[in-house]
C-alpha cells in the first residue's frame, strides 16, 4: 500500500523542528530512522498531514557520558551503538541487546530514541531501559523535562511524550560498584519480533544485591518490569535458590496471550528460564569485576 498524502519538512535544527511540532501538534509526526513509522504510513495506520524528518539535525546523536552516566542521543542509530566496543564493559546489557534488534539493515537506519518512542510491547529497547532505570529527556518550545522509563510506557504504542515534544537523549545510570546484566530474546528467525525477551541488570554491594532490574518483552501490553522478582532479590546473596525464586515471580508477572508464536503457558516458562539464565550471567560477569 501507499501512504496517504502528506507534507514533508527536513529541519536543520532542533529549534526549527520544535517550532513545527508546536504549530501542527497531533497532525505532525517525527521521522528519525523511519524503521517504525514508514511501515505504519504504508499501512495507513498513521496518516499525518506533516512529516518532520529530524535526520539532518546535527544534535541528538552520539554516545557520551562519564563514569556515572551513559548518554545516548535519541537519534543515535542502533548500528552506532553496536559499533561502540566500550559498552561491553560499561553496560553489557546494552551491548547484548543491540545485537538482537531486528537485522543489520534495520540497525543501520533505525534509532534508539525512535524505537523507544514507538513503544511497541515487542520492542527490545523498552525492556532494556526499564531494567537499567534509564531516564528520557524531552524538549519542547516550553522547555526540557526528564521522565523515568518506569513512567514512560503507558500502553501499546503509547507513551508519556506530548505531541509537541521530541525525545533528545537517553540517560542510563552507571553503577559505582560491581554490576552487570544481559538481554535474552527468543525469535523465530533473525530480524523477527520477540516471542519473549528478558532484560536483566544486577548491582552488587558486599556480596549482596543492592538493586535488581528485570523487565519483560512481548508478554504484556507494554514492556513491563517484574517488580516482585526485583524486590525478592534486594539485599539477598545472588544464590541459585534466590535466582530460582525470582525467575518464578517474573514468570507470574508475565501476561502473554496464545498466538501463532506459542501458548501463554509456553511463553511464561520461557520468561522463567530466561530470567534464570540472565541472572546467572549477570552474577558471573559481576564476579569477574572483583
Amino acid at each position: 500500500m501507499f501512504p496517504a498524502r502528506f507534507d514533508y519538512v527536513a529541519p536543520r535544527t532542533l529549534d526549527e523542528a520544535l517550532t513545527l511540532l508546536h504549530q501542527h501538534g497531533d497532525e505532525a509526526k517525527v521521522l528519525a530512522g523511519g524503521q517504525s513509522l514508514i511501515p505504519l504510513l504504508k499501512l495507513r495506520l498513521a496518516s499525518p498531514s506533516l512529516l518532520i524528518d529530524i535526520g539532518r539535525v546535527p544534535a541528538m546523536a552520539g554516545i557520551s557520558g562519564d563514569n556515572r552516566t551513559l548518554l545516548i542521543g535519541a537519534r543515535t542509530r542502533h548500528a552506532d551503538i553496536e559499533a561502540d566496543t566500550s559498552l561491553a564493559s560499561r553496560c553489557p546489557l546494552v551491548a547484548d541487546a543491540v545485537r538482537l534488534i531486528s537485522d543489520p539493515l534495520v540497525r543501520n537506519m533505525g534509532t534508539a530514541g525512535g524505537s523507544v518512542c514507538h513503544a511497541d510491547p515487542a520492542g527490545d529497547w523498552g525492556s532494556v531501559m526499564l531494567a537499567l532505570g534509564a531516564e528520557f529527556v524531552a524538549r519542547s518550545q516550553s522547555g526540557e523535562r526528564t521522565m523515568p522509563a518506569a513512567d514512560f510506557f503507558l500502553g501499546p504504542f503509547t507513551t508519556a511524550l506530548r505531541p509537541d515534544e521530541i525525545m533528545t537523549e537517553i540517560r542510563i545510570p552507571i553503577s559505582q560498584g560491581r554490576a552487570s546484566g544481559t538481554y535474552l530474546k527468543l525469535e523465530r528467525k533473525v530480524g523477527d519480533f520477540a516471542t519473549v525477551g528478558v532484560a536483566v541488570q544486577v548491582e552488587m554491594d558486599n556480596g549482596h544485591v543492592a538493586r535488581a532490574g528485570i523487565a519483560l518483552t512481548a508478554v504484556a501490553s507494554t514492556n513491563v518490569r517484574a517488580t516482585a522478582a526485583e524486590q525478592s532479590l534486594a539485599g539477598q546473596v545472588l544464590s541459585d535458590a534466590a535466582i530460582t525464586s525470582a525467575a518464578r515471580l517474573a514468570a507470574e508477572a508475565a501476561e502473554p496471550k496464545d498466538d501463532i508464536r506459542g501458548s501463554a503457558a509456553y511463553k511464561k516458562d520461557v520468561v522463567r528460564v530466561f530470567v534464570q539464565r540472565g541472572l546467572r550471567t549477570a552474577r558471573e560477569r559481576a564476579e569477574v569485576q572483583r
